[in-house]
């Protein structure tokens, strides 16, 4: 069966379904026999599925692993009952909802509720495997048969780009670019190693790539609001992905207002949606709409996670970490004598080189600025965030808005070839490393929280 319609210009199904085989064969010989056959160390996301099947939101312990939001309940001197979490900093008991009382009134501790902190989108495709093996399911596999889906999404993202005459890439151009976006970035890592943090991003790049495609002229504004809405409740930060549709939706139709409401309400229900289910599950738990956790993030053992007098001090979310944060992103190198990745993983120019191309386009279409928007607003709160990403092999936190910096390589214009597709190369061996060896018992890594490469002035990494 031919793979390419001559008559239309256009792919055939067969063509995405082989770039489906593709990634499913690479990521699942990288992953390896083990993995595929174990449930993964950190399966939050298949013991929150297993708690819905029984009918309740919080996980009874055992937990593995950490990250969990702990929520204790305590008697107070007075005989009353009260739920919230200690504080560090100072002797207060802070309350579910809001508040905080003296900690002097805290009586004894009764019980403690633990809850998945991440957001809980990436639990439904646990639910298969929860059903037959409850909380011994796989989460490795759902992962990887997301992950490998990822191939023919990016391949469908980028030959509507070129339809729609923002990119001037052959298919043999898009088919490297794919490859870079599989292989030759953080998220070739991710994908092979289960894990609540990484089986997040996994899910986050599919569907930003379902937005991208969907947003592209606006053409498809319920797809692109459904998108949107379930990549919120996978990744908060893709919640700001909402510039790319809008300027598209403005510049296709800002000379027909009545066009332009009705597909911005067509785009907007589907967010709205998502949104109140989340703000409904959050008030289930914690009693409070915004709170889906993190300010309750605590080890398995209950001890408070090493962030939490942070937390305290800067908030989830502060320009106190900037600094941080850029540095992991940017100025992140191995250590040379002996070779050594530090926990807070490789600069963002190290594990992708052909991002260079972003900054050197040769050409600005028409969702040049909307592209880079987008990045903006979604990378901003990642690098106000608490957390570097911690531990990685790259900055993964990029994978929020990679699939963007992607298409600006495809719309900028700029060759690709073979210093290119050097660098394309370059990247995938890069990756094919850190896919191989993160995770897995060897002397490639350094567990060092505080040891962060900042060449532009020092930085407080972990203390208020």
């Amino acid at each position: 069966m031919r793979l390419y319609d001559q008559a239309t210009g256009t792919l055939r199904w067969p063509a995405y379904a082989a770039l489906f085989v593709v990634g499913l064969v690479v990521y699942g010989l990288v992953a390896g026999a083990t993995r595929l056959t174990h449930q993964s160390e950190a399966p939050h996301f298949v013991y929150q599925a297993d708690a819905w099947l029984h009918g309740h939101a919080d996980v009874a312990p055992p937990l593995p692993n950490d990250d969990w939001a702990i929520v204790e309940t305590v008697e107070l001197d007075d005989g009353s009952q009260v739920a919230g979490r200690r504080m560090l900093t100072q002797q207060k008991f802070q309350l579910l909802g809001g508040g905080e009382i003296d900690a002097v009134h805290v009586r004894r501790s009764l019980a403690f509720t633990a809850f998945v902190s991440f957001p809980a989108l990436p639990s439904v495709i646990m639910l298969p495997g929860a059903l037959l093996a409850g909380r011994k399911a796989n989460d490795v596999i759902p992962t990887l048969l997301v992950a490998a889906l990822i191939l023919p999404l990016a391949l469908l993202a980028l030959r509507r780009l070129a339809s729609a005459g923002v990119s001037q890439r052959s298919i043999t151009d898009d088919l490297w670019l794919v490859a870079t976006l599989a292989f030759g970035s953080v998220l070739f890592f991710s994908s092979v190693q289960g894990k609540v943090w990484y089986t997040a991003h996994v899910v986050g790049v599919a569907l930003s790539l379902v937005y991208l495609w969907a947003s592209i002229e606006a053409k498809r504004p319920v797809a692109a609001g459904l998108a949107l809405g379930a990549a919120a409740l996978t990744r908060t930060a893709m919640a700001f992905m909402f510039p790319l549709f809008l300027l598209e939706l403005w510049r296709v139709s800002k000379h027909d207002r009545k066009q332009l409401v009705r597909t911005l309400v067509k785009f907007a229900v589907p967010i709205v949606g998502f949104a109140i289910l989340g703000m409904i599950y959050n008030e289930l738990r914690f009693h409070s709409l915004t709170e889906f956790g993190h300010r309750y993030l605590a080890l398995g053992n209950h001890q408070p996670v090493r962030q939490q007098q942070q937390i305290e001090t800067y908030n989830l979310a502060s320009a106190h970490y900037l600094g941080r944060n850029l540095a992991v992103a940017f100025a992140q190198i191995p250590e040379f004598s002996p070779f050594k990745i530090n926990g807070h993983g490789l600069a963002m120019w190290i594990t992708t080189p052909l991002l260079v191309w972003v900054v050197w386009p040769k050409r600005r279409g028409p969702t040049h600025l909307a592209l880079w928007l987008t990045v903006v607003f979604v990378a901003l709160p990642s690098l106000l965030y608490m957390n570097s990403g911690w531990f990685q092999f790259g900055y993964r936190f990029s994978l929020d808005y990679l699939v963007f910096l992607i298409a600006l390589i495809a719309v900028g214009g700029r060759s690709l070839g073979w210093i290119a597709r050097g660098l394309m190369l370059l990247g995938i061996a890069i990756n094919l490393f850190g896919a191989v060896t993160f995770g897995r018992p060897n002397d490639f890594y350094k567990y060092d929280y505080d040891h962060i490469k900042v060449p532009f002035g020092a930085v407080d990494n972990n203390r208020p």
